[in-house]
């Protein structure tokens, strides 16, 4: 009895082995349902077409860690793919690493002009974006100009998200170094020491000689950065670019770190609990077909999952608290 106990205690003391727990329950109960669900090739068909939100939740870590929130990412990330689109629709450029690049400085762009309104303007982060969003998402339609960019316009700009090294797809592979590389910032430099820093007490932090405000507009320009990122690769991978693209994305980007761990308030999360927050969306999203619910069902049913899985990681992080608190009291 003690040793259930005791194995329940270490499993309840990591957000991360919790959601792990809940992946492969939510993986056995629907490859039940449906054998074809854990095919490679079904596995790998999930991740190319989730990986926009992968990318972007480990961008929207970087905001909740300090505080923040950021409901412009969709409007950018179209912003930067209907611009990447017409330049390709034109032919004013043809190379798929320039259109990249582009986009990702599109991005930036948008993403600095938030975090500079959000930091040096102390403006309220969940207003700046707001009006950000519909700025970026008006600028995609503008530039549209009533138009889109089918595959044929794409050239060979729309293989990009088709091929593959060492059998695995490309944009795969740009989520993994990407997820990679905010492993490393956020557990081992001092800028990622600062960003959880800054969310845990911003006062405090300033005292110490952190300059919140540059971490804050850090944070709003990575994500623009990765949103726009995206905007290349969404174009990519679904061989079209529309102004309407993705449209109310940035809610499953924020319901995947929320699913995850991250605080809402800053100062708490992981890059993993974010990936696992992302992985937890891409399953229920490919899955609820699979397993026969209607689409007009499927949006309940996955808010249902959402909830449930919030709630067992309140749970986890009450336990780890008490736990905490335990230890000090020795």
């Amino acid at each position: 009895m003690k040793n259930s106990k005791s194995i329940l205690k270490k499993l309840t003391a990591s957000r991360e082995v919790s959601l792990i727990i809940v992946l492969v329950i939510l993986c056995v109960a629907i490859g039940l349902r449906s054998p074809s669900f854990l095919t490679l090739k079904s596995i790998a068909d999930m991740f190319k077409n989730n990986v926009v939100t992968m990318i972007m939740a480990v961008g929207m870590l970087g905001i909740l860690l300090v505080g923040g929130i950021d409901i412009s990412i969709a409007s950018t990330l179209a912003f930067s793919g209907m611009a990447v689109g017409m330049l390709l629709k034109r032919g004013v450029i043809t190379s798929t690493p320039l259109a990249i690049l582009i986009a990702v400085g599109i991005g930036l762009v948008c993403g600095l002009l938030v975090g500079l309104v959000v930091a040096k303007g102390n403006v309220a982060p969940i207003i700046a974006s707001m009006g950000f969003m519909y700025i970026y998402r008006g600028l995609a339609y503008v530039i549209s100009n009533n138009e889109w960019a089918s595959a044929d316009s794409l050239g060979d700009f729309k293989n990009f998200a088709l091929g593959k090294i060492l059998g695995i797809n490309n944009v795969v592979w740009i989520m993994i170094l990407i997820y990679i590389v905010f492993f490393i910032l956020m557990k081992w430099t001092t800028l990622g020491r600062k960003l959880y820093a800054v969310g845990s007490n911003r006062e405090a932090a300033e005292i110490s000689g952190i300059n919140a405000s540059n971490v804050i507009l850090f944070s709003h320009t990575m994500m623009g950065v990765l949103a726009g990122l995206c905007g290349a690769l969404a174009v990519s991978i679904y061989a079209s670019a529309q102004a309407n693209m993705l449209y109310g994305k940035e809610m499953d980007v924020i319901a995947a770190c929320v699913i995850g761990g991250v605080s809402m308030t800053g100062g708490r999360g992981s890059v993993l609990g974010a990936f696992l927050g992302a992985l937890i969306l891409a399953i229920i999203a490919k899955a609820l077909p699979l397993v026969g619910i209607e689409a007009i069902a499927q949006n309940t049913v996955k808010g249902v999952i959402i909830l449930v899985v919030i709630v067992l990681n309140v749970l986890t992080q009450r336990s780890m608290d008490k736990n905490s608190l335990k230890e000090r009291e020795l």
